[in-house]
């Protein structure tokens, strides 16, 4: 294979239901704009039938590859061990369940193409994109966690937690190393290091619809959340968030 332009990583947990429908998209949009892509799938530590059906795909195509976890580790562990094994120049990272249609990656990579060292696709910059939302419990949540962020890690974004992001390579070479949050409050430690690194991140208003089975607990792994942003806060006071020569080196 030629080496791939896109990497497109998919944390995986219990997916079997729906994670074929979103290979069968995914390869056909990227075959569609003939993109040269990698697609990694990091299996979660599922205790359905997704390795298998992911392990079955990536025996028919070439560009996709399955990678295992050490056993459940959480949401922000699969993103960070499927970018450190990304190869291409540009890294998108996508829910399974593609609440964000792959389609809308192009507008991801448009903001790059403009200049963006990341781009991160928001529900709020315009909600009239938004096919389904979430429920009116889980939205007040959200509006809360997002006055928190701003508080506590200075971020002045709309919306951290869509799970639709894309890195160049070298934002990304900088970043992963030495993000530590393995769950849920994964996504606010990364743009909190890039803000600190000085990278250019544009907010991209994009489709989006709530999928049903979501497994994010609004109050318990909302606490978690909070202490999360709290743990960001004081890993940085002890200078753990400090770029070492390793970091500027290819992954």
């Amino acid at each position: 294979m030629e080496p791939a332009t896109y990497s497109i990583v998919l944390p995986a947990y219990n997916e079997s239901a729906r994670i074929a429908a979103t290979l069968d998209r995914i390869l056909a949009h990227a075959t569609q704009r003939g993109w040269r892509v990698e697609v990694i799938v990091v299996n979660d530590g599922s205790s359905d039938g997704t390795a298998e059906i992911v392990g079955e795909y990536a025996r028919k195509h070439a560009a996709l590859q399955l990678l295992e976890n050490p056993g459940n580790r959480g949401k922000g562990f699969s993103v960070r061990n499927g970018m450190l094994h990304a190869t291409g120049d540009i890294l998108l990272f996508s829910d399974a369940d593609l609440s964000s249609p792959i389609e809308e990656a192009d507008k991801l990579f448009g903001a790059l193409a403009q200049g963006a060292d990341i781009a991160i696709g928001s529900r709020w910059v315009d909600p009239r994109l938004q096919i389904r939302r979430q429920p009116l419990h889980r939205r007040i949540f959200g509006r809360i966690f997002n006055l928190a962020l701003r508080v506590i890690l200075g971020l002045q974004f709309k919306d951290t937690q869509c799970g639709f992001k894309v890195f160049t390579r070298r934002s990304a070479q900088a970043i992963f190393p030495l993000q530590k949050i393995e769950r849920w409050g994964f996504d606010p430690e990364l743009l909190y290091l890039a803000k600190k690194f000085g990278f250019t991140i544009s907010e991209v208003p994009v489709a989006w619809s709530h999928r049903e089975g979501t497994r994010i607990h609004p109050l318990r792994d909302g606490i978690h959340m909070f202490g999360e942003l709290l743990r960001v806060r004081w890993y940085a006071l002890k200078g753990d968030y400090t770029p070492s020569a390793a970091v500027s080196q290819p992954l």
